[in-house]
């Protein structure tokens, strides 16, 4: 680790605590490199709330605001909620980043939000470096509207020079930014992570026969698991029709997660005559997933839409193979065809009953692609993004600085 000159004083805004972000603000807490300071905007996820996609009050059963600096922004919309543009709207962000003296900001925040405007207007004004970004790989909106493609198309490449860095968490977010015309210098990968330590800590402890006995499935049973909510985008009916046709002895189909579809899946399954291999677990929180996974023996995400998928993550540090569509951001990273995984093209239901058929038939290809995965992942990393992140406040300071002196030589007196 290459320790800098001085600490980078680095402004990190983020719309919520999320499980997945907690564990890399404790590094930055903790490395020598930074003096972070962590802004919410909003304190969902860390406080009991209905999630309207599982449909049931959710909080966090792992701490998300424990380990480092933070505050919360109030937020004095009329109509809270992280859906709509004024959902968020905390004029405090203004103060707070233009007079802490930060060398950089990050955004995690979108710009369907008032405060996104906020920070940026902020950073402007101030000259502080900024940094935000993305995790989608294509303009492709999730509802397929022309006119939401459209703009994009107009407005993104406007968007994103706005940056000093783009921050981007997969080789194929990175790609849609420099088809965007984003200047290659100016896009820093950002990896995607979990907190590895945890998961693999967790896995180490986890009775997979008890695990399955409470499923009803035999210790020597194949389970394919998809672990995500029940969304149209998500594709769960194709798994469902895949599995059915793949037709495996032994094998059974294992839903974690909640949603709209449930219903209508529990109907299929009647229908094709497999209710009796398929099993549903609802939503589970946190600390109940490394179970679940490690007493799966295949992850599959179908999903037509999927920016990352981090459950790829999970699935890996687990032990476990993964099969996903070719619009899951994660692919291109973390499967290698034959030795990590699979993945096949979106809706192709014969495709993925295949895929399924070579996989769960070949016991010695499971284990040894699911150690493969394993070692995969552990090099995609909390320790990697802070690092990675380094370098792209250092790159920002840098441009910021030049821009400044590019812009003081066309200055009006």
């Amino acid at each position: 680790m290459t320790v800098p000159s001085r600490r980078y004083r680095v402004l990190l805004v983020a719309t919520h605590p999320v499980q997945y972000a907690a564990p890399t603000f404790r590094l930055l807490a903790g490395d020598e490199r930074f003096d972070p300071l962590v802004a919410y905007c909003s304190l969902d996820g860390a406080e009991r709330a209905l999630d309207p996609d599982f449909g049931v009050e959710i909080q966090w059963d792992i701490p998300l605001l424990d380990g480092y600096p933070w505050i919360h922004v109030p937020n004095i919309s009329q109509r809270l909620g992280l859906g709509r543009f004024l959902g968020l709207f905390n004029p405090g962000l203004w103060r707070l980043a233009r007079r802490g003296s930060f060398d950089a900001i990050v955004a995690y925040t979108s710009y369907r939000h008032a405060s996104f405007w906020t920070l940026v207007v902020a950073a402007k004004t101030s000259g502080t470096a900024l940094l935000f970004g993305t995790d989608a790989h294509t303009l492709e909106p999730r509802d397929h509207k022309n006119w939401k493609l459209q703009l994009k198309c107009r407005a993104w490449p406007w968007l994103f020079r706005l940056a000093d860095v783009v921050t981007v968490p997969s080789s194929a977010t990175s790609a849609l930014m420099r088809s965007l015309g984003i200047p290659a210098e100016r896009i820093v990968l950002t990896p995607y992570v979990v907190h590895n330590e945890w998961w693999l800590r967790q896995a180490g402890s986890v009775n997979r026969t008890a695990t399955r006995a409470q499923w009803g499935i035999p210790p020597d049973g194949l389970v394919v698991l998809f672990s995500a909510k029940l969304q149209t985008w998500k594709r769960p009916l194709d798994l469902l029709l895949a599995f059915a046709r793949a037709n495996v002895a032994n094998a059974y189909l294992v839903f974690a997660g909640d949603g709209a579809l449930r219903a209508a899946l529990e109907a299929e399954a009647k229908r094709l005559g497999i209710v009796g291999r398929v099993r549903f677990l609802g939503f589970l929180n946190q600390s109940q997933l490394p179970a679940v996974y490690c007493s799966a023996d295949l992850l599959v995400l179908p999903s037509e839409y999927e920016p990352f998928g981090v459950v790829v993550n999970e699935a890996m540090l687990c032990g476990l193979p993964v099969v996903t569509s070719d619009q899951v951001g994660a692919a291109r990273d973390l499967i290698v065809t034959g030795r990590t995984g699979f993945v096949y093209p979106v809706g192709d239901v014969e495709s993925l009953a295949g895929t399924l058929r070579t996989i769960l038939t070949d016991q010695t290809l499971l284990h040894v692609m699911g150690a493969a995965a394993r070692e995969r992942i552990q090099s995609w990393s909390p320790e990697r993004n802070v690092d990675a992140l380094l370098g792209a406040v250092e790159t920002a300071i840098a441009l910021r600085g030049t821009s400044r002196r590019g812009a003081s030589q066309c200055s009006v007196p």
